[in-house]
């Protein structure tokens, strides 16, 4: 291996645990000061409905840290399998679940194991349903071509590899 590929696993080893910190540290601590926007008064500023966020379980709102709003464009059918990917605590998968119905299914994928856990407990209080995996968006833990729609809340913009992506 070259020094310059030792050196960039190696960055991106240590930026990894960065971002896992520091959303983690926004779902646990909500109240905190953070470098970007987060929670209720950015879903507002993103556009988010304010039924929805009064719907959806309060800790799902305050953890929220996207930088867009994916549901003003997803156009998410009933019936469809969206994929989440950088699900964080939840509240774009169980938007997405609103408008998948019954009938389809939500998929989350986030680098950090307790946000998939955050996400599903969220998604089930609820009354959402929602699959999480631990996972990478350069490589999805999931078969090719198995979803209909694919959101995402400003993630990429965390990947090396975005061309991968």
């Amino acid at each position: 291996m070259t020094d310059a590929v030792t050196a960039q696993e190696s960055l991106e080893a240590v930026l990894k645990g960065e971002i896992i910190r520091m959303y983690q540290d926004v779902a646990d601590n909500p109240e905190g000061e953070y470098h970007f926007f987060h929670g209720r008064e950015a879903a507002e500023l993103f556009g988010y409905d304010p039924l929805w966020l009064d719907r959806a379980p309060a800790g799902a709102v305050a953890s929220f840290a996207g930088v867009g709003n994916p549901h003003l464009r997803s156009g998410i059918q009933p019936g469809e399998t969206v994929v989440d990917l950088g699900s964080g605590a939840g509240l774009d998968a169980i938007i997405a679940s609103w408008s998948a119905g019954a009938s389809g299914k939500v998929i989350g994928v986030d680098l950090n194991p307790s946000m998939c856990l955050k996400a599903q407990a969220h998604a089930a209080a609820s009354g959402s349903r929602m699959e999480c995996h631990e996972g990478r968006m350069e490589d999805i833990p999931l078969p090719a071509e198995s979803a209909d729609v694919v959101i995402s809340n400003g993630v990429i913009n965390l990947s090396f590899r975005k061309r991968k992506v």
